[in-house]
Order: structure tokens, then sequence, then C-alpha cells
């Protein structure tokens, strides 16, 4: 076996990826911002981080023995610093509360090395009354990181990034089966010796984990071509309180339910995947990039839609509205000034050369014929260079002073754009009566045979508390998805902050049945609790 011994980590305490790449605000977004939502006020500076005040953990001498004798003594983390690290995720809201001095944590990190290990804290968890947050690469933007205890008397972080390597490659079969803590660079590392890849790239997979990407049911920019993450997977094995649960392994099956569905989106409510089996693909022989104008968004969205009901087999299509597209004019210079007007999209086509250029010409031909007008390869390379980039801009808009989150959605043909309309309205109108200006923008980020996901970045000056007005707004914005014909999350899943609006989306029957599977697997609650199954009032903190 193959393992990665030092796996990658954001290394920002209080924001996203490595800060020697953090950046500065662009001049010209910084005077974009004044004319569409007025002048800012620089925020209070961020607490650093030996100014954190957290309560003192509160695990005993014996949870300490007893969980070191698990997955050795440092494997074992209750210093301030590993706590901080391991509070929460990177959504804007998580990083607006790790600015603040005083800041809830877990009060341990505990870090296995194996399925086996996992087993055992989660059995000794369930017998002593402590809540586990499972803890991969730390990526989430729905509150699925907070160290949440409910009414259990601790709570630890399970930091799977040890579980890091390549357990099996079947060349034949073109399917690997990997431990759940790898990431996703890293994967692509291990199978690239082999002349292959996964080729499943969320804005996240930098830092994500495989786990992560089941655990949340993850759509990487490339699902167009590649699929969802979830229906990359063949095979789990998953650690649950109760004991391990093995599943998958055909291609297909007819035998009884398919539970691996169960578990996949489960976001650590259920147990904790430890090894997934995924469907790979050779390394492609080619890359061909082209970007496209449309006169508007209407036009744009029938283009793709034609194109994903056609089958004409982009790896990537995304369609930017008229404000992003504006906003890349801003960050692009002459790429944007092509694209001044209208709507920008990008394809890219991988694979076989000679097959790559014959979905190439064909796709052009749809959207040529829907009035489409292409602007060469240079925006799309631009765009590929660039694509990990946006939460680098999301903190530089926050240390600017503007609010800037993300949120996404996804619904039928049919509805994209009165619901795109809808949550429009909800974000501005939340704005509005927060006596603030924002700014919103919006892109079709995946596409399928009957609809789409829309994913919308919103900027805007929130002066007071951000974060309990922004949940404010948000509310306004998913009772408008779920009205509209729309999902509460096409990827980013439920964690605590959509839960909410669960039961709404899958009926108090698919409440009921989770909530059973969930009492057999993990009779004492400890599992991720409050994440997408709000606790009940009878597990709550008293």
């Amino acid at each position: 076996m193959t393992t990665e011994t030092t796996p990658a980590a954001i290394t920002r305490w209080d924001g996203w990826g490595d800060p020697t790449l953090a950046r500065d605000l662009p001049l010209a977004v910084r005077a974009l911002l004044r004319t569409v939502i007025g002048r800012v006020r620089r925020p209070k500076p961020a607490a650093a981080l030996s100014d954190v005040v957290l309560d003192p953990s509160v695990l005993s001498v014996e949870d300490h023995t007893s969980l070191a004798a698990i997955v050795g003594e440092d494997a074992i983390h209750t210093d301030a610093e590993s706590r901080i690290r391991h509070s929460g995720g990177r959504s804007t809201p998580d990083l607006l509360r790790l600015r603040e001095t005083r800041q809830d944590a877990p009060d341990a990190v505990v870090a296995p090395s194996g399925h086996d290990e996992v087993l055992a804290v989660l059995g000794y968890a369930s017998a002593h009354d402590i809540a586990i947050v499972p803890f991969g690469g730390g990526t989430s933007v729905v509150g699925a990181l907070s160290p949440e205890r409910a009414d259990h008397r601790a709570v630890i972080a399970l930091d799977l990034r040890r579980l890091s390597g390549l357990l099996h490659f079947d060349e034949v079969s073109a399917e690997a089966r990997f431990l759940a803590g790898t990431t996703g660079p890293e994967a692509e590392r291990l199978l690239s010796a082999h002349g292959f890849e996964l080729g499943h790239y969320p804005q996240s997979f930098l830092y994500a984990t495989l786990g992560g990407f089941a655990s949340a049911r993850s759509a990487g920019q490339n699902s167009a071509g590649n699929g969802r993450f979830d229906t990359m997977v063949t095979a789990l094995r998953i650690a649950t309180p109760t004991g391990e649960v093995v599943l998958g392994g055909a291609p297909g099956s007819a035998a009884g339910p398919d539970l691996m569905r169960l578990f996949l989106g489960a976001e650590g409510i259920l147990g904790v995947i430890t090894e997934l089996s995924v469907r790979v693909h050779r390394l492609p022989e080619t890359h061909r990039y082209e970007a496209w104008t449309f006169p508007d968004f209407a036009t744009g969205t029938a283009a793709l839609r034609r194109v994903a009901q056609l089958g004409t087999g982009p790896t990537v299509i995304r369609l930017s509205d008229e404000a992003e597209t504006g906003i890349g004019l801003a960050q692009h210079g002459r790429v944007g000034k092509a694209l001044a007007k209208g709507c920008s999209a990008v394809t890219v086509f991988e694979g076989d050369a000679a097959l790559t250029a014959e979905r190439q010409a064909t796709t052009a031909r749809v959207l040529t014929d829907v009035g489409g007008r292409s602007t060469g390869p240079v925006p799309a390379e631009e765009w590929a260079d660039g694509r990990f980039g946006a939460p680098y801009l999301r903190d530089a808009l926050l240390d600017y002073g503007a609010f800037c989150e993300t949120l996404e959605t996804a619904t039928v043909w049919a509805k994209i754009e009165p619901l795109k309309a809808a949550v429009t309205d909800a974000i501005r109108s939340g704005f509005t009566a927060q006596d603030s200006k924002s700014l919103v923008l919006c892109h079709i980020s995946h596409v399928y045979p009957t609809g789409a996901a829309l994913y919308f970045t919103i900027i805007g000056n929130l002066r007071a508390d951000a974060v309990e007005e922004w949940n404010l707004i948000k509310t306004r914005v998913n009772d408008a998805i779920l009205a509209h014909g729309g999902t509460i999350s096409h990827h980013h899943g439920v964690g605590r902050d959509h839960a909410p609006w669960l039961a709404r989306e899958i009926g108090e029957g698919g409440i009921r049945l989770l909530r059973a599977v969930k009492a057999e697997l993990d009779p004492s609650g400890i599992m991720n609790p409050g994440a997408v199954l709000p606790v009940t009032a009878a597990r709550q903190k008293s």
C-alpha cells in the first residue's frame, strides 16, 4: 500500500488555503464595489491565533488515556491551536466567527490511522457520551464541522487525514480503492503513476478528501463529462458506533435497495467512511478549450440545455450571467473586454484526440445554432488556470470589509429562470431590509438532461452583526428556493445551516426514515449531532 505521510491541509487558520497565496483586492474590484455597494467600513483587525480564548477541554484523564490506548498518544491533541483549527469549516460565517477572540472548539482532536482505530474510537465515544465530528479537509461551507456537542458531555473532532493512500488499483476494471482521508491531489498523484486519473475537481479539490467528497455528494467542475462523485463510488467501508458496514462491489445490483446511497450525502451522521472504491479513467490524451458568448442568460441557458440533452460530450460547460461576466471584465482586462456584453461560457473537452475534436465540433454547432459566438480558447484556458483561486478573492473581500458568500441550488430546465429570479430577489430584498446594498452574481455550474445547478456569489455591505444578518437573508433564500422548485443543496451538502429546511424537501416520511437508520447505527446520537437532522428537543443541551 502506498501512503501519504504528510497530507495536505489548509494552513491559514482563519481563512482559505495557503496564506502565502493570499492576494490583495484588485483595484478594479475596489472601484466596482464602491459603485455597486457604496463605501464599506474596514473591519476591526481579526484576533491573532494566540489571543483566541477557548473554554478548557472537558475530556477527563480517563478519556485521554483510553483514547491514547487506541490511536497513540501522539494522535490526540488538546492544545489550543489544534482545537481552533478544527472548530469549523470555511463558509463566510465560519471565517467571521474565526476572527473573534472567543470561540467554540472541540475538546480534543483525535487522529486515527485506520479503520479499526476509527471503529474503536466510535465505540468508546458512544459508551462514554462523547459527540464525534468527522473532519477531513475542513472545507465544508454549510456548518457541517461546527463542534456541536448537543447534550453530550464532550465533543471531539475526528481528524481522518492519516487514513490516506491507495489500497488497490484494478487497471482492467478501471477501479481504485482508497483510504477515505486521501486528498484530491494525492489521489491524482497516485493514479497518474498508473496512467489514470479520478478527474473530480470541485473548488475544494486542493484540500478536500475523497471521504468528504462522498459524504457531501460532491459535484466537481468536470461533472458534465465525469459525473458527480456519488456516481463514481462503487463500494464503501463504513465504521459506525455499532460496528462496520461494507457495501457495494458489483457494477450494478438488484439485491435490494442501494444502501450505499444512505451514506453518500450523510455528512457523518450515520458513521465514518473509512475506505471507498471509485471508478477511474485513463489520463486524457488531449485537452481542448473554447469560450463562448451569448446575448443574454436565457439564450445561453437554452444552449446549455441543448448540449446536455443531446449529449455532445463536453467535460466542462458553464455559463455566467451578465453580472458575473461583468466581474470577469473587471478582473481579466483584455479577455473581459471581449465579453463586455451578454453572458460568457466556457467549455473543456478531454480524452482521445480524435473523439475530443469531434465532440468539440458537435458542441460548437449546437451552441452556434442557438445563438452563441465563439471567443476562442484563451478565456477558457484562463478560467481553468485560476479555477481554484476564488476562495482567496473571498478572503480579500472580507479583509476589505465587504461581505462575500456563495450558495447553490438546482432545478429542472423549465424552472431555471424563475428560480434564478426568485433567489436573486430574496437576496436583494434581504440586504435592503438590513439597509445594505448587494451585488448578486450567478452561473450555471452543472448540467443534466433534465435540469441544471445555479451557483450564486453574493457581495454586500452588512454593517452590524454580519453572521446574524446573513442568517436572516439566507432564510429568505431557502424559502424562495423551495417555493420555486429548487433543492436546498446541489453539492455543498446540508450541514447545520440547511437542516431546518430538509423536512420540507424530503418530507416527514424521509426524516423518519433517516432517524430510524441513525437510531440503529448510532443509538447514543453521538455522530455529528445537529448536522443534516436537527437535534430533537429531547437531545438539546439543557
